[in-house]
């Protein structure tokens, strides 16, 4: 049975980083696309960026390009998401999820197996 489980995510200050981790349990990582949401109170699920199976392809919410990077080590079935200049804004839990196609997505429905989420909290 395939289970993900974040974390990484704190309370930070305006302009800090933070590193999420994605970790996956069961055979098929690397047949996974693995994309990370966000949700904030009172909002949708938003998509945040996405990688493909070998790494080489990513996507990223345009508001996010520049400050976030999602990597992913094979070896350690991880899935890595860099937050730089975070922003009160990017308050949410955090999810990650994987789907199993050979092309990205920023669609929800698309994955299949979700985590239970780690709480990012920035303060001004």
């Amino acid at each position: 049975q395939v289970q993900l489980v974040e974390s990484g995510g704190g309370l930070v200050q305006d302009g800090d980083s933070l590193t999420l981790s994605c970790a996956y349990s069961g055979v098929a990582f690397g047949l996974a696309v693995v994309g990370w949401f966000r949700q904030a109170p009172g909002k949708e699920r938003e998509f945040v960026a996405a990688i493909g199976r070998a790494g080489g392809s990513t996507d990223y919410l345009d508001s996010m390009k520049g400050r976030f990077t999602i990597t992913r080590d094979n070896a350690k079935k991880t899935v890595y998401l860099r937050m730089n200049n975070l922003k009160p804004e990017d308050t949410a839990v955090y999810y990650c999820a994987a789907g199993y196609s050979d092309r990205i997505s920023r669609a929800s429905a698309y994955y299949k197996q979700w985590g239970q989420g780690t709480q990012v909290t920035v303060s001004s």
